[in-house]
């Protein structure tokens, strides 16, 4: 397995890890995690954890892409050492938009953003 399929792995584990930070973080406060109304206790949320609730959704919706250019640039048998070079870039700037997003850094949450797209489709231009 090369380096951009675990990086694929790592970005699709990504949200999941944000999303569990306000689960975490609830269980010492007093609106305390349903898991038996999960979509309820998200809409209560409010801060820093309806932030991370958004960068968790938005992680999913980075996927798409990125997972398709790995594949097709390995299909066309672009430079692997480039492909990984490029993925594991992604998966920083996932990390590094996910802190950001909860951080509350609105312009500096766009650019990131779109250094993530502007990976996934350097990496896309490879095929």
């Amino acid at each position: 397995m090369t380096v951009a399929n675990w990086c694929i792995a790592a970005a699709c584990l990504l949200p999941v890890l944000v999303e569990l930070t306000p689960k975490v973080a609830s269980f010492k406060g007093k609106d305390r995690y349903d898991n038996a109304h999960p979509r309820d206790w998200e809409g209560r949320q409010a801060g820093w954890m309806r932030r991370a609730h958004a960068a968790h959704l938005n992680g999913f919706e980075a996927l798409p892409l990125f997972i398709a250019a790995v594949i097709l640039a390995q299909q066309a048998h672009a430079n692997q050492d480039s492909i990984d070079i490029l993925a594991m870039t992604f998966v920083l700037i996932r990390v590094l938009y996910s802190i950001i997003y909860i951080s509350n850094l609105a312009t500096l949450r766009t650019l990131t953003w779109f250094a993530g797209v502007g990976v996934s489709l350097a990496i896309l231009a490879m095929a």
